[in-house]
This record gives structure tokens, sequence and C-alpha cells, in this order.
């Protein structure tokens, strides 16, 4: 991490944390990452990954995200437990944990850049399926359940963005907004652990980066609660539209191009 002039007083590991380029960026971009995820119940690491990257590498950044949604899980999951349908979303994070390491392995045998392309073409097509009007009819099999949920894994372990293909098929659906955003919480909750206990095996995260986590986890917890206050299931057009707006940021945001 970057050197800066920092008070001597500070202890030398949170001086080296605060030391990291771009650190009042990431902790402003937490924070409006935490609104969003409160009110939409998704869209943290598709606002946080895309700017982090422009700092960051790629295994800090995914560190980062996944460690600041555990500590910050407090927040959103308790009131989703009640409200979701646990049963799936426990089929859907078992599959997810299960591709996680792999999508770890294809983060350390691709270039930046390639990862960012990665980024943008899923959230690109995520995106152009709402937009189009896509809805998923019917009810899937728990085959087709646990498929969604391992290619939720090996996408978070690449690229870090944990949410877009259960997104993609809960926001398609026909689902009430609130049973919508209470699986989605719970989904990403126990991705977030799969992610950074995958990580710590492979000794990719650092005291540092630990204790940067935590320093972004304040901010966020609070906005979130913020944003959980601002959700109102009567409003599922205005839900939706958030949700619209989360992806497209994460596109736009995440082209390469703009290096």
């Amino acid at each position: 991490m970057a050197e800066r002039n920092l008070p001597t007083w500070m202890p030398d590991i949170l001086a080296s944390a605060l030391s990291a380029p771009g650190v009042g960026w990431l902790g402003l971009t937490i924070a409006v990452a935490g609104i969003v995820r409160g009110f939409s119940g998704f869209g943290t690491a598709l606002i946080f990954v895309p700017v982090a990257g422009i700092f960051l590498e790629p295994e800090i950044t995914i560190a980062l995200i996944t460690l600041t949604g555990v500590a910050s899980s407090g927040a959103p999951v308790p009131r989703a437990w009640g409200q979701a349908d646990r049963g799936e979303v426990v089929l859907l994070g078992l599959a997810a944990m299960a591709t996680v390491p792999l999508g770890l392995w294809l983060l350390a045998q691709l270039d930046r850049e390639t990862v960012r392309w990665i980024v943008t073409g899923v959230a690109a097509t995520t995106l152009g399926a709402l937009i189009v009007g896509w809805r998923f009819h019917g009810r899937l099999r728990r085959s087709g359940l646990a498929g969604i949920g391992a290619l939720a894994g090996l996408i978070g372990g690449l690229t870090g963005l944990t949410g877009p293909a259960v997104i993609l098929f809960y926001l398609a659906g026909q689902g009430a907004a609130r049973a919508v955003r209470a699986n989605t919480i719970l989904f990403l909750a126990m991705l977030d652990v799969a992610v950074i206990g995958s990580l710590l095996l492979r000794g990719s995260v650092g005291f540092e980066t630990v204790i940067l986590a935590m320093l972004l986890s304040a901010p966020h917890f609070v906005t979130t609660l913020v944003g959980q206050a601002l959700f109102d299931p009567r409003h599922e057009r205005l839900y939706r539209a958030v949700a619209y707006g989360v992806i497209g940021l994460a596109l736009v945001t995440g082209l390469p191009i703009w290096d």
C-alpha cells in the first residue's frame, strides 16, 4: 500500500491500512453502496468493485468487499431471515460455495484488464435482459436452482460481483418485492462467507486488508440501516428502477476504456 503522511501516534498497522490508495473514495463509495443495499437488498459489490478496482489489485478488492459484507450482515439479515424462502436460499448458497474456489483460481490465471471486461460483460448481460423485459415464468427444479447458485459462486470468486446471476433470476421473475429482497440478502451473506473463507485458505488476505475492511464496515453498516428504513414494498416499480440503475452503474464505471 502507498505511503502517506499520517499522525505519528497512530499504530503502524492502522496507519498502513489508511495508506491504501484511494481510501477516501473507497469510504465514500461503500457508504453509498450501503444505502442501495439496504433499500434494494443488493448493490454493494456492483457499486464498490468497479471503483476499488481503479486503485487496488483484484484479490484485495474482493477481500475488502466480502469482509465488509460479512461485518455488515447484522443490519439486514435478521429481518430478511423471517421473510425469505430459507430452503431455496440454502440450496443456492451451497451450490455457490462449491464453485467459489474455481472462480478464484480463474482470477489468478487472468490479467486485470480481462477480469474487468468480464465484469462489464456480466453487468451488460444482466441489464440488457431486464431492460428488454425478460421474465422467468414458473418455478425452477432443484437442479436449476443449484445451477444458478453455482454460476453465482463462479462469477463471485472471479470478479467479486457475487449477486448478478441470482439477482437476475429473482428480479426477472414475478416474486413479491419483499421476498425478493429477503432472499437476495440472505444469499449474498452466505456467499460473502464462502468467498472470504476461500481467500483465507489461499493466504490472500493480509492483516492490513482486514483492518481496512473493518474501517469500511462502519459507514456501510450505518448506511445500510438508512437504506433499510427507506425500503417500502408498496413501491415495487421504484425498487426495480433502483436495481436497474445499480446494474447500469456497474456497467459504465467498470469499462476499461476509462483508464
